[in-house]
């Protein structure tokens, strides 16, 4: 049942941003190209994004990780919204961070400077 809700919200987020590109926002692919130069910006101090990173850094070490602040063993389909909820965030969080960086990154060629 964990897996399922799991695998529920990563297809969602999955879905949003594969239909991004069409809606006019960067694809799946530049999102995910995107990742390394965000980190590499963050690290070097040019781009903002040092807590969040962290934050999305903590939540997939959350979600991966075989301990659970909520075991599912004991307390069932409740054990299981913590890890939906900690999925659902960190795939909206990277979707809207990517976004923000894309736009960063595209101010910073306009402009020139970085």
């Amino acid at each position: 049942m964990a897996k399922a809700l799991k695998r529920t919200a990563a297809l969602t987020a999955l879905g949003k941003a594969l239909t991004s590109g069409a809606r006019g926002g960067p694809s799946l692919g530049k999102r995910i190209a995107a990742l390394p130069r965000m980190i590499k910006a963050t690290a070097k101090g040019e781009y903002d994004g040092g807590m969040r990173l962290a934050l999305m850094a903590v939540a997939t070490v959350y979600v991966v990780s075989p301990v659970d602040a909520v075991p599912e063993a004991f307390l069932f389909v409740f054990g299981l919204i913590d890890d939906a909820v900690a999925v659902t965030w960190l795939a909206g969080s990277v979707l809207s961070e990517t976004e923000r960086f894309l736009e960063w990154e595209r101010s910073v060629k306009v402009v020139g400077v970085r």
